[in-house]
C-alpha cells in the first residue's frame, strides 16, 4: 500500500461547493434521480457515475438520506442513479442501472435494518414505515453487508462505498443485540472499499471528485470521516505514532450527579466543562466543588472523564490509538467497555485521533470524524431541486415515513445531549450545525407552493431536538479541546450558550409567512435547556403546541438517570410549571406527553415501581411505551453487554451495572409503565409480593393494582408489531430523531 499523508485536521476544510463541477453537469438536474434504464435514456445518459443502493423507498425529499446525498452529488455534476429496495436474493437487481463509473454507494436506509425489522423483544415487525404501503420484509437483516456483497457479485471490481446510520453505528466491533454477540466491523464483513461514517457530505463529495480525477480508491486514505482495512501495523508515514488505548483511559476528576428532585441550579453554579476541570488545582478540589451541585443525600456517581497527557497539536494529528482487537473484545466484556469508552471520548472533530482496531490479520483504520458543515454549506445541501414527494414508480401508494415528515422541516443536525441510549451522537456528532433563517423560510414557501395537500400547517421545525438551533460553545477554542461526553450532564456547562432568541425569531417569521396558519413543534424538547430561557417557553407554548407537547424525562429515579446521562425531575417540574402557566395565560388547554424507558441499564425493579407510582400520582396512563433496545455502539449498549459503566474508568474491580436481560423482567418493567392495563395485573401482583410491597395491591387510591381481575383479561399477549417504541433513537430523516412509531400517553 502506498504511503499517504493523513493530516487529521486541522486546517479549514474545503468548501463543499468550491469544487469544479464534473463534466456531466451539462445534463442538468433530473426531475427524479433515475431508478431504471428507461429513465436514464430519457435523460440522455449512457451510464451512471454513482449508483446509490438503499433499503428505503426513494422519496425525493431532503429528510431522506439517499435523496439528500444524491442531489448533492448531482449538484457537483455527477450522474446519480437510485436502486431502491432491491431483491437481495440474487445480483440481478443490482445490475439494473449498469456498472457505475465511479462507485456504488450502499446504505441500509434512514434506520439500522435490524431496528427497522425487529422490536425490542426481538420479534419481527408487522410493517415498515419506509416502504410503499408499509409492506414489511422488503430489506434483509444487516442490509449494508448484504447489499455490498451483491454489488460485488453484480460487477466484480466496481468500487463499493458503504455509509448511513447502519454503517456508522457498526464501524468498529460492536455488540449486536439480535444475535446476542459481538460482531466484527461492518467493513470487513461487507468487503467494501471504504466506509463513510457520520454526516457524509464532505467525504463523499471529495471522494467522488478524486475518483473522477483518476485516483485509485485504495490510495485514498486521508479522508476524515472514513474507515478502511489496512495491513496489520500499517501507519500512514514514518512521522506517525501509535499508542495503546490503555494509555488514554486514565482517571479524571469525580463529578457528582445532582439530586434528580432538586431544581435546576442557577446559572453559574452548574458543573463546568471537562476541559476546565482538567486544569483545576487538584482532583480533590474539583470533586469538592462538584459536590455542591446536588443535595447532601445525593449518591456520588464517579463520572471519571478523561484527563489526557497534553501533547502538541501536531503530534495529535500524527497519532493513532489502538483499541483492543475484535478478538479481545469478543472474549472480554471489560475490554469491550474500555474500547467503547475510548471510542466515545475520541469523537470531538477538534481533537479526535485516528483509531485502529485489529480484525484478525488486518487492521480497521478509522480517521477522525468529519468537520461539521458551516451554515452556508448546510443551506447549499438543502437548496437542491427536490420534488418533495415519492418517485412516480410508487403510484398512489402511501409511505408512512413520508406522510409523517411531509410538511416538516429539518432546521439543524447534531446533539450535545449525549444520552447514553441514543444513536444520534455517534452518527451526527455533538456539534450543532444549523441552517440560516433564509434557507428555512424559503423551504416553508416551497412546501406551501409545491407540496400537494398542504393545508397551511407546518408539522415541525426541528431536528434531533427541538431547541438546539444555533446553540454552541461560547468559545471555539474550548469547543475544539473539550473531551466532555455531554454539554448538559451532570449540569449545563457554563461555556454553553443557551440563548434561544434566534429560534424565537425563526418561529415568529415562520408563522408570519402568508398561507401558513400554524407552525407546530413535534421534535422532542430538551426541557433543561428550555427553562433557561422563559421567553422561549412562552413563545413555544403560546403559539406552537397543538394540544400536546412531547418531552422525554425517561425516568424519575436517580440510578437510571445517571446511567442515561439525563437531567433530574427537578428540571421537568420546573418546565411543567412554566408550561401550565403560559398555557393558562394563552387561554389554551394543553398537555405534556412524557416519554419513559423501561429496562434501561442501571434500572432496578424498585426504580420501575417508583416510576409507576409517580405516573399514578400524576394521573398519567401511557398508551404506548418504550423498552430499551441496545443499538450498536451506544454507551448504554456497552453497559448492557459488559455490565460495566463506561462513563467511569473501566477495570476488573469496577462496580457492576444492574442489567435487565431476561424476557420476564423486561416484560415486568414494561408492565410497570402500563400499570393501568388489566392484562399486566397478574404479573405486577406477583412482583409486588416478591418485592415485599403487597400493600400496593388493592382498590385504594394510593395502591397500584387492584386485587380483582376483570373477566377475559390477564392472559393476552402483546402482538409482535411496531406498537412498542424502542429505546433507540434512530434518524427518520437525514439527522432527525424518531422511531418506528411515537410513544403516546394520556393524562386523565
Amino acid at each position: 500500500m502506498n504511503t499517504v499523508s493523513i493530516d487529521a485536521s486541522r486546517s479549514a476544510p474545503r468548501n463543499l461547493f468550491a469544487y469544479r463541477k464534473f463534466w456531466a453537469s451539462r445534463f442538468g438536474s433530473a426531475p427524479f434521480l433515475p431508478m431504471s434504464r428507461a429513465e436514464m435514456d430519457e435523460l440522455g445518459w449512457d451510464s451512471c457515475d454513482i449508483i446509490l443502493v438503499t433499503g428505503d423507498a426513494y422519496i425525493d425529499h431532503p429528510s431522506f438520506g439517499m435523496a439528500l446525498i444524491g442531489r448533492l452529488l448531482e449538484a457537483q455534476g455527477f450522474r446519480v442513479g437510485i436502486i431502491s429496495q432491491p431483491d437481495w436474493l440474487s445480483a440481478r437487481a443490482f445490475q439494473a442501472l449498469g456498472r457505475p463509473n465511479l462507485f456504488f454507494g450502499v446504505t441500509a436506509g434512514n434506520m439500522d435494518s435490524m431496528v427497522n425489522r425487529y422490536t425490542a423483544d426481538r420479534k419481527p415487525r408487522s410493517d415498515d414505515a419506509y416502504t410503499a404501503n408499509a409492506e414489511p420484509h422488503r430489506r434483509p437483516d444487516h442490509a449494508v453487508v448484504v447489499y455490498a456483497q451483491r454489488c460485488r457479485e453484480a460487477f466484480p471490481g466496481a468500487n463499493v462505498v458503504i455509509g448511513s446510520i447502519e454503517a456508522s453505528l457498526r464501524r468498529i466491533a460492536h455488540y449486536d443485540y439480535w444475535s446476542d454477540k459481538v460482531r466484527r466491523s461492518v467493513l470487513p464483513d461487507s468487503k467494501a472499499d471504504l466506509l463513510i461514517f457520520g454526516s457524509a457530505e464532505r467525504a463523499i463529495v471529495e471522494l467522488a471528485h478524486r475518483l473522477a480525477a483518476g485516483e485509485n480508491i485504495a490510495d485514498i486514505r486521508d479522508l476524515r470521516g472514513t474507515g478502511f482495512m489496512a495491513p496489520r501495523g500499517w501507519l500512514p508515514g514514518s512521522d506517525w505514532a501509535e499508542i495503546d488505548s490503555s494509555e488514554v483511559d486514565t482517571p479524571g476528576t469525580l463529578i457528582r450527579h445532582p439530586d434528580p428532585y432538586a431544581m435546576t441550579p442557577e446559572p453559574g453554579k452548574e458543573a463546568v466543562c471537562a476541559s476546565k476541570a482538567e486544569n483545576s488545582a487538584s482532583p480533590a478540589s474539583a470533586a469538592h466543588s462538584a459536590g455542591s451541585v446536588g443535595e447532601p443525600r445525593t449518591q456520588v456517581i464517579k463520572m471519571q472523564f478523561q484527563r489526557h497527557q497534553r501533547m502538541p497539536r501536531l503530534e495529535r494529528t500524527r497519532t493513532a490509538i489502538r483499541l483492543p482487537s475484535y478478538e479481545q473484545v469478543v472474549a472480554d466484556p471489560v475490554l469491550y467497555a474500555h474500547a467503547s469508552r475510548t471510542f466515545h471520548v475520541e469523537s470531538n472533530p477538534g481533537n479526535a485521533r485516528a483509531l485502529i482496531q485489529a480484525h484478525g490479520e488486518r487492521d480497521l483504520w478509522l480517521n477522525p470524524p468529519p468537520i461539521p458543515l458551516t451554515t452556508p454549506e448546510m443551506d447549499g445541501v438543502f437548496a437542491s431541486p427536490f420534488q418533495r414527494r415519492p418517485h412516480p414508480a410508487y403510484g398512489d401508494a402511501k409511505i408512512p415515513a413520508f406522510e409523517m415528515i411531509r410538511f416538516s422541516i429539518n432546521i439543524m443536525r447534531g446533539c450535545f445531549g449525549g444520552c447514553t441510549f441514543c444513536s444520534i451522537t455517534e452518527h451526527e456528532g455533538r456539534i450543532i450545525q444549523s441552517r440560516s433563517e433564509e434557507s428555512i423560510l424559503h423551504e416553508i414557501e416551497e412546501i406551501r407552493d409545491r407540496t400537494p395537500g398542504f393545508t397551511g400547517i407546518i408539522s415541525d421545525l426541528g431536528g434531533p431536538t427541538a431547541n438546539m438551533y444555533r446553540l454552541a460553545c461560547k468559545d471555539p477554542k474550548i469547543e475544539s479541546s473539550c473531551r466532555r461526553l455531554s454539554c448538559v450532564f451532570p449540569g449545563i456547562c457554563e461555556n454553553l450558550n443557551t440563548d434561544h432568541t434566534p429560534l424565537v425569531n425563526l418561529y415568529r417569521k415562520a408563522r408570519a409567512i402568508p398561507g401558513v396558519k400554524k407552525v407546530l413543534i413535534s421534535s422532542g424538547l430538551r426541557y433543561d435547556l428550555a427553562v433557561r430561557d422563559p421567553q422561549y417557553v412562552k413563545e413555544l407554548v403560546s403559539h406552537h403546541v397543538g394540544g400536546y407537547l412531547k418531552i422525554a424525562p425517561e425516568h424519575t429515579e436517580e440510578g437510571p438517570l445517571a446511567h442515561m446521562m439525563k437531567p433530574g425531575m427537578g428540571s421537568y417540574e420546573q418546565f411543567r410549571g412554566m408550561f401550565e402557566k403560559f398555557s393558562k395565560e394563552a387561554g389554551k388547554e394543553q398537555y405534556l406527553i412524557p416519554y419513559f424507558i423501561a429496562a434501561h441499564p442501571g434500572t432496578t425493579d424498585h426504580d420501575m415501581l417508583n416510576l409507576a407510582l409517580w405516573l399514578k400520582r400524576n394521573k398519567f396512563r401511557l398508551d404506548q411505551v418504550q423498552t430499551f433496545l441496545p443499538t450498536p455502539m451506544a454507551l448504554a449498549t456497552a453497559m448492557y453487554h459488559s455490565e460495566k459503566n463506561p462513563l467511569a474508568r473501566v477495570g476488573r474491580a469496577s462496580a457492576g451495572v444492574e442489567t435487565v436481560r431476561n424476557a420476564r423482567q423486561r416484560r415486568l418493567h414494561k408492565a410497570f409503565l402500563r400499570y393501568h392495563d388489566a392484562n399486566n395485573w397478574p404479573l405486577l401482583r406477583e412482583a409486588l409480593k416478591q418485592m415485599g410491597r403487597a400493600d400496593l395491591i388493592g382498590n385504594g387510591r394510593h395502591q397500584l393494582v387492584p386485587s380483582f381481575q376483570p373477566p377475559g383479561t390477564g392472559t393476552r399477549r402483546e402482538p409482535a408489531s411496531a406498537a412498542v417504541k424502542t429505546g433507540a433513537r434512530s434518524p427518520v430523516r437525514a439527522g432527525v430523531r424518531t422511531a418506528p412509531v411515537g410513544a403516546r400517553s394520556r393524562k386523565r
